[in-house]
């Protein structure tokens, strides 16, 4: 049985979820609707899986996966969204998330999905990953500045945008503030910025 973590703001998408996945091999050991929650309740639930809504507040599925990933957690994110854009597509795809469902097609999908994912396989909705990699490869795709970053810099970069001070990155990821402030410094140099101010307005202007 592969325990599952679903995280998702919609209460009908909630039951939905839990619904198909009723008389299988998955079960549901933790309900939340934020990402916030859902990384709270690691410790707790223990899950094999995560299913994650991309479009929750206070933290979206990729900032979850984004944290995840910077702690060095590998356990397979599934991602449920209603549209994901080319760019984060692609992000997640390069965070090594385990599988892309679309909200519209997820009755006939998840549960394939999932399936696949169990056996150490990727599944990742066809459009989707067609855009991505069309994306990727055109030449008129905006640059990326943020590509030069390893994953663990990429998620400090994304808390410092959601205002949080290096003692609260330190608290989230289980680093030391010393450890925060070399990737920070890392990040500042690659991206050549002088600030925390320079690097939020340069995240506005590419979108992310």
């Amino acid at each position: 049985m592969t325990k599952v973590l679903v995280a998702d703001d919609d209460p009908l998408t909630m039951a939905g979820i839990t619904t198909l996945l009723d008389n299988t091999n998955f079960e549901v050991v933790a309900t939340v609707n934020t990402g916030a929650a859902a990384l709270d309740a690691l410790a707790s639930a223990r899950p094999d899986m995560l299913i994650l809504d991309n479009g929750m507040p206070e933290r979206s599925g990729l900032d979850v996966l984004r944290t995840l990933r910077a702690r060095g957690d590998n356990r397979p994110v599934v991602l449920l969204t209603g549209g994901i854009n080319d760019q984060l597509a692609r992000e997640a795809i390069q965070l090594s998330v385990n599988g892309i469902v679309i909200k519209a097609t997820a009755p006939r999908d998840l549960l394939t999905c999932l399936e696949t994912v169990v056996q150490g396989r990727r599944w990742l909705d066809q459009e989707v990953m067609q855009r991505a990699m069309d994306f990727a490869m055109s030449p008129d795709a905006p640059r990326d500045p943020f590509a030069v970053l390893s994953s663990r810099e990429r998620t400090v970069a994304a808390l410092v945008q959601r205002g949080l001070r290096n003692k609260e990155i330190a608290s989230e990821l289980g680093l030391t503030e010393g450890t925060v402030k070399v990737h920070l410094h890392k990040v500042f140099e690659k991206l050549e910025v002088r600030g925390r101010t320079e690097l939020i307005l340069l995240a506005k202007e590419h979108g992310l």
